[in-house]
C-alpha cells in the first residue's frame, strides 16, 4: 500500500517503510517535522521489493530514496538530511547510547529467542540503566530531535512489558513517554491511513 504526502508541489521523495520499526518511526517523524515531501512504500520482510534490493543491498529499512537519486539507507542520514539545524544541537551522546549499547539491551529483551547466550533479566536491567539515566535528565516543553531520535526505542521498551515498566518508579520517562506518544507529530506518523498532507497543515 502507497501513502502519499503533498506538502508542496516539488517531486515527492521514496521512502521504503515498516509502520512499527523504531527507525523508520524516528525517520518518518523527522520528515514530517521538516514538511518533506514523500512516498511511503511499506514492505514485507519476507518479500522485499527488488527496487528497495537495489537501491541498498543491506536490505534494512529504511531507505529514502530522494528524487535525484540519491540514497539514503540510515535513519539518523536521513534525519541529518531532513534537519541539519536541529541536529547539530541534538544530543549526539545520548542518541549514540539509544542506538549502541541500550537497543543491544533491547534487542535481547524483546527477542530472546533469538539470543540464547544472554540472559533475558540481564538485558532488561541493562536497559533499565538506560531509563534511569533518562530519568534524571528529562523535562519537557517541546519535541527535540533528540526525543525523535530516542523515543521509539523507549516505547518499544515498555512493549515488551508494560505492566512492568508502568510500575517503575521513573515518573519522569513515563511521564515523557505518554507525552511524546500523544504529541500530533507521532499520532500523525503512526496513523495506518497516513494522511494527506497539505500546506496549510500544521504539525
Amino acid at each position: 500500500m502507497w501513502y502519499v504526502f503533498k506538502m508542496t508541489n516539488a517531486k515527492p521523495h521514496l521512502l521504503y517503510n515498516y509502520r512499527r520499526c523504531p527507525y523508520v518511526m524516528r525517520t518518518r517523524m523527522a520528515l514530517v517535522r521538516r514538511h518533506v515531501p514523500f512516498v511511503c512504500e511499506d514492505i514485507v520482510f519476507y518479500d522485499k521489493p527488488q527496487a528497495m534490493l537495489d537501491a541498498s543491498p543491506k536490505g534494512t529499512v529504511p531507505v529514502l530514496i530522494l528524487n535525484d537519486g540519491t540514497v539514503l539507507d540510515e535513519s539518523i542520514d536521513i534525519i541529518k538530511w531532513a534537519l541539519p539545524n536541529e541536529w547539530v544541537d541534538a544530543d549526539h551522546d545520548l542518541i549514540a547510547a539509544n542506538d549502541g549499547w541500550f537497543k543491544a539491551a533491547l534487542d535481547a529483551y524483546k527477542y530472546p529467542d533469538k539470543f540464547p547466550d544472554i540472559e533475558r533479566e540481564k538485558s532488561r536491567e541493562k536497559g533499565l540503566d538506560f531509563i534511569r539515566q533518562l530519568d534524571v535528565i528529562l523535562a519537557k516543553d517541546e519535541l527535540t530531535l533528540t526525543d525523535i531520535c530516542i523515543f521509539p526505542f523507549i516505547r518499544q521498551f515498555r512493549g515488551v512489558d508494560r505492566e512492568w515498566f508502568d510500575a517503575m518508579p521513573y515518573e519522569n520517562t513515563k511521564n515523557w513517554l505518554n507525552w511524546c506518544t500523544n504529541s500530533a507529530l507521532f499520532q500523525t506518523i503512526f496513523d495506518k491511513k497516513f494522511k494527506v498532507f497539505g500546506p496549510s497543515d500544521v504539525i
